[in-house]
């Protein structure tokens, strides 16, 4: 089983935190200083199945594989347009891939990781066939504009690979874990339905509210002991890994995170500045950047980790060869 294409997909508007600076009490030195980042981009017209589609389109069409080849859909998504239908049904409707499964997986910023790594375990019980796995976020739909402690974080997009199976796995090795204790950290999407029953009043967490000190704590402590576990299973030093694809937070969180582990600057892709923080599509962004740079050949020759965290809170790293 490999990894045989990639894809990404963001959205045209482009807003500047000089843009922001027009909405909220901020400013593009204190967002860049805390956070790295200069720019984001906003789905104005575009739904997050919308851009899901895209991706899966652009993955089947570089890759030439016929729709009724795909045998599983997944959508990671914090922000999906719906409860129902899921995203990935809209995406397998856009396609035609007509003999695949769909489903939806919910892990916010670790959902990528989390998604291939369900993905492979499926797919494993197929001789012949491929997967569709995306990360996507509307993240613009569930923040509120005028909360300057979030809406400088996040940005729209959609990125995504095709998985191909085969009898031996690229993933090398891997961790996927929650907290549920901690979940309140990081809230979005809270919606009540009053009906004849009860005396509900309307959720006051649709928009995303995050306790963005707690968080930095958790994945500055947590995640660089996970990346180390994956890699002692993996049998791998950190020398001997080409990229690491981290979760595109903070890149005062990666600094951190790299430091400790020791990866040096050319191990440790950063693309945050132009797109912000885009929760599920982050990881697979990001990787698609290397790809279509020619920094990863898919051809099964490089080893990188691919690690993804964020609210529920959830942690997923894995030793992939690509």
């Amino acid at each position: 089983m490999k990894i045989i294409a990639s894809s990404a997909y963001v959205p045209d508007r482009v807003v500047t935190n000089q843009d922001l600076e027009n909405l909220v009490d901020t400013s593009d030195e204190w967002i860049q200083k805390r956070t790295g980042i200069q720019e984001r981009r906003i789905a104005v017209n575009q739904s997050a199945t919308e851009m899901a589609s895209q991706v899966a389109k652009e993955l089947l069409a570089d890759s030439k594989i016929d729709p009724d080849a795909v045998k599983l859909i997944i959508c990671a998504t914090m922000s999906a347009d719906h409860s129902s239908p899921s995203t990935a049904a809209g995406v397998q409707a856009a396609i035609g891939a007509t003999n695949a499964m769909c489903f939806d997986l919910a892990a916010a910023c670790s959902g990528f990781v989390y998604s291939l790594s369900v993905a492979s375990k499926i797919l494993a019980s197929h001789d012949q066939g491929y997967a569709i796995v995306i990360g996507v976020e509307k993240m613009s739909r569930i923040i509120d504009w005028q909360d300057r402690t979030t809406c400088v974080l996040f940005g729209d997009g959609a990125g995504g690979v095709l998985l191909e199976a085969g009898s031996d796995s690229f993933v090398l090795a891997e961790d996927l874990k929650a907290d549920g204790s901690q979940g309140q950290a990081i809230l979005a999407g809270g919606h009540n339905a009053p009906n004849p029953f009860n005396q509900l009043e309307s959720a006051s967490d649709f928009y995303m509210q995050m306790d963005g000190r707690a968080v930095y704590d958790f994945s500055t402590r947590t995640v660089p002991q996970q990346i180390a576990d994956v890699l002692a299973g993996a049998g791998k030093a950190v020398d001997q890994i080409d990229y690491f694809v981290l979760h595109q937070a903070n890149r005062r969180m990666l600094k951190v995170m790299a430091r400790k582990l020791g990866i040096s600057p050319d191990q440790l892709p950063v693309n945050l500045d132009k797109y912000g923080n885009t929760s599920a599509a982050s990881v697979p962004i990001l990787l698609n950047e290397l790809v279509k740079e020619g920094k990863i050949g898919l051809d099964q020759d490089q080893t990188i980790v691919l690690s993804g965290f964020g609210g529920g809170l959830t942690w997923a790293s894995m030793v992939i060869k690509i």
